[in-house]
C-alpha cells in the first residue's frame, strides 16, 4: 500500500498513537512527526477517537454537533487552557457506531455535551491543524483487552467508509515512577517499549493481550492500564480487516521517548 493511498479495497488504516500532554506542542520533534504521519495518510472522511482519558460504561458517544474541548489537566500555564480545536461534529458517524454496536447487543449511551479531551485534541491539533475533519470521540467502556478487541472488530466496517479509527494512549505510562535519580529514560519504560516493539514485529497478539503478565516491567509501565487499552480496539479493527498477518500491515511510525515515557505509535494497514 502506498503511504498516501488507501488499500485496494479503499480501507483506511487504523492507528494507535501516544498522545503526550499539552506541552507536546512545544516539543521540537514530536509535533513534526505527527504532522508527517498525517500527511502520509489518505484524507479521512471522519475520525473516530478513543482516548485513555475517557472511561465510561456503557460505551458512550460524545458531542456530535458543536464539539467542545475538555481541559482535563491541572497546574499548567494559562495558555494551554486557551487552545482551541473547533472540529465539526460527526452525527452520521455516530449513527453508524450506534448501528454497529447496538446490533450485537452492546449498550450505547449518548453524552452530547462531552467534548474532546487532551488525549484527543492534543495530537489532532498537530496532525490536522485546520480542524476541518469531523471528529467523534467515544469512551472506553472497559479495560479488558479481550472485550476491547471485540469492540474493535465490530467497528471495523467504518474503515471501508473512509473513517480513521484512532486509539490514543501512551505506550508506557507511570508518572509517579518517573521520579527517579538521574533522570533520563527509566529501565522499566525502555524494557517495556523494547518488548512491545518485538511483540508487534513478530505479531505476537496473544502476548500483547496478556501484557501485564508477559511483558518485563509490565505493571511498572502500566500500573493502571487505560493508556495501553486503546491499542486493543485498534487491533480488533485491524484483525477484522484481515490485516494482522500481512508482512507490511503493522509498523511503528513514531519511536523514542518523551519525558521518560515511550511515545511508540503504530499504524495498522
Amino acid at each position: 500500500m502506498s503511504a498516501a493511498t488507501r488499500s485496494p479495497q479503499g480501507r483506511m488504516p487504523a492507528l494507535y498513537l501516544s498522545h503526550g500532554a499539552p506541552p507536546l506542542a512545544d516539543d521540537p520533534v514530536w509535533p513534526g512527526e505527527l504532522a508527517a504521519w498525517a500527511a502520509a495518510l489518505p484524507r479521512p472522511k471522519a475520525i473516530l477517537m478513543l482516548s485513555a482519558h475517557w472511561e465510561d460504561a456503557p460505551l458512550a458517544l460524545g458531542a456530535t454537533e458543536t464539539v467542545p474541548l475538555v481541559y482535563d489537566f491541572w497546574g499548567f500555564p494559562e495558555h494551554y487552557y486557551r487552545v482551541r480545536y473547533e472540529a465539526p461534529g460527526a452525527p452520521e458517524l455516530a449513527a453508524s457506531v450506534r448501528k454497529l454496536l447496538r446490533a450485537p447487543g452492546l449498550p450505547v449511551q449518548d453524552v452530547p455535551d462531552r467534548g474532546l479531551d487532551h488525549g484527543a485534541y492534543v495530537p489532532l491539533a498537530e496532525m490536522y491543524p485546520a480542524a476541518d475533519i469531523p471528529v467523534l470521540q467515544i469512551s472506553l467502556p472497559t479495560l479488558d483487552p479481550v472485550r476491547l478487541l471485540e469492540i474493535g472488530r465490530k467497528l471495523a466496517p467504518l474503515r471501508d467508509e473512509g473513517v480513521l479509527i484512532v486509539g490514543s494512549g501512551f505506550f508506557t505510562h507511570n508518572l509517579a515512577a518517573l521520579r527517579h535519580p538521574g533522570g533520563g529514560v527509566p529501565s522499566w519504560s525502555a524494557e517495556f517499549d523494547d518488548w512491545g516493539r518485538r511483540a508487534l514485529q513478530s505479531r505476537d497478539w496473544d502476548a500483547l493481550l496478556a501484557f501485564l503478565d508477559k511483558a518485563p516491567a509490565g505493571r511498572y509501565a502500566h500500573p493502571r492500564t487505560e493508556h495501553f487499552a486503546p491499542l486493543f480496539v485498534v487491533m480488533g479493527a485491524a484483525e477484522a480487516g484481515g490485516e494482522l498477518d500481512g508482512p507490511d500491515s503493522v509498523r511503528s511510525v513514531i519511536e523514542g521517548f518523551w519525558m521518560g515515557l515511550a511515545k511508540r505509535s503504530v499504524q495498522f494497514g
